[in-house]
């Protein structure tokens, strides 16, 4: 298996420099452009994405490879249709794996670490979550279909490897044949945004046919508000890997119930329990939004 973004870290590093150059030689105003602290913070998270997800990286070959021996189906690895099936599948399980990490609380606690910064720059991509544990299941089906393991994961650091440039200010919109149909960064830069209108919108890994389809597409307009839509004011790795955790842990505490606890839980962000009769919680107004 090549180790595809792990050979492209000096690449990623090398652009960060450039990216952040054009800023000191090329300013732009209405940019948000670099903080020393938030990229350090930012550098943080991704190496320890990198330690804790290798580990984690042999778990998920061997259940994969489990899948692949137990299912009947078997796809050709030299098929061109093989791998044209694979990049379509790999980026819908991506939208469908972005989609429920935004609306399940649980889940939404470990992708948080990704839109916590207030800044939108290339060092953004590798503010990354140190618990990689719930991706598994979403790409699980097309082990099961028959495409190799190896394809799997290959396809994955592909998208990933894509992505990376999308967390740019420094790219204005596209060809519009391309904003119809990729991933851009002016599409990014909505899903990272804490405005109302951008909040749980364009979740696409390479494409975003799928937000269009399925009506969670929001093109740029406003100028986009970074972070979320609490923030969390700390540069400190482990409060930002881990924050929200802690946050589900207290109030799954002071919950009244086992709805309740369930409801913080399996919840979307922001969920809170309904008021019940002569409850004066009612009088009380809803906690804020937290998804971006």
């Amino acid at each position: 298996m090549i180790p595809v973004i792990e050979l492209a870290i000096p690449l990623f590093l090398l652009l960060i420099v450039i990216e952040a150059l054009s800023y000191r030689f090329l300013p732009d105003d209405e940019e948000r452009g670099f903080e020393a602290r938030d990229t350090a913070t930012s550098l943080s998270m991704g190496a320890g994405s990198q330690v804790v997800g290798f580990p984690w990286k042999i778990v998920t070959v061997v259940v994969y490879a489990a899948a692949y021996t137990v299912t009947p189906l078997r796809l050709s690895t030299s098929s061109p249709w093989t791998w044209l099936l694979l990049f379509f599948a790999d980026d819908l399980a991506y939208y469908l794996f972005h989609r429920a990490h935004h609306r399940i609380r649980v889940l939404w606690a470990s992708h948080v670490v990704h839109h916590s910064s207030l800044r939108y720059n290339l060092s953004t991509a590798l503010r990354q979550s140190w618990t990689p544990m719930t991706t598994l299941p979403f790409w699980l089906p097309l082990a099961l279909i028959g495409i190799a393991p190896w394809m799997i994961l290959l396809q994955q650091s592909i998208s990933l490897l894509y992505q990376f440039f999308l967390h740019t200010e420094r790219v204005d919109k596209l060809w519009r044949p391309v904003e119809l149909v990729m991933n851009t960064p002016s599409h990014h830069r909505v899903h990272h945004g804490s405005n109302s209108a951008y909040l749980d919108r364009n979740y696409g890994g390479i494409l975003i046919v799928w937000d269009r389809l399925l009506r969670t597409f929001e093109p740029e307009g406003e100028r986009v508000t970074y972070g979320l839509t609490k923030n969390i004011g700390t540069f400190n790795p482990l409060r930002v890997a881990f924050h929200e955790f802690a946050a589900i842990g207290r109030d799954v505490r002071a919950a009244a119930g086992l709805r309740d606890r369930l409801g913080f839980v399996f919840g979307p962000p922001g969920w809170s329990p309904t008021p019940r009769r002569g409850d004066t919680a009612a009088l009380a107004p809803p906690p804020p939004r937290l998804s971006t």
